[in-house]
């Protein structure tokens, strides 16, 4: 019993001796840690007679329609262009399958140039892409104007 109690003492006073006099470490700052694969949406704008990526700043990872509507609310002060027609409505409906992305978009064909068809393709896949999924998923538009699901589905062309 009595070198139970000389080692507790022991221990006791060791354990104090080791705390005087040392300094608290207090905090350590560093930077920020990343959140996530990137702060932003990924959209494909046109310069000139191709298309540029451009990373929308919204401080968090889109989805495919989170894309898709902010592609068409315009291409804003980036000073790039686009080829897709003015939208007054900008939800789009999203259907994923292992290979195939369906966009059901507010748009007629005629409102959107052969330029903006691979704008938004482009910009489907880079947000499917950025979320973890294949670069080589196929894209499905659907138009106000057409009653076929079936259409072609395609893949960006960059």
């Amino acid at each position: 019993m009595r070198s139970v109690r000389s080692a507790l003492t022991a221990l006791t006073t060791l354990a104090a001796l080791a705390a005087c006099g040392a300094p608290d470490p207090g905090v350590e700052e560093g930077a920020k840690a990343p959140t996530g694969l990137a702060g932003g949406t990924p959209l494909y704008l046109v310069d000139g007679d191709r298309l540029t990526l451009q990373v929308r700043e919204t401080g968090r990872l889109g989805t495919v329609s989170d894309a898709v509507s902010l592609l068409l609310t315009g291409p804003g002060t980036s000073g790039l262009e686009t080829a897709i027609g003015p939208a007054p409505v900008t939800r789009t409906e999203v259907t994923v399958t292992s290979d195939v992305i369906t966009l059901r978009l507010p748009l007629a064909t005629s409102e959107v140039d052969p330029l903006g068809v691979d704008q938004i393709v482009c910009t489907a896949v880079a947000a499917h892409t950025q979320a973890g999924g294949s670069p080589e998923t196929r894209v499905r538009l659907l138009f106000t104007d057409v009653a076929s699901e079936d259409g072609p589905a395609r893949l960006c062309p960059l």
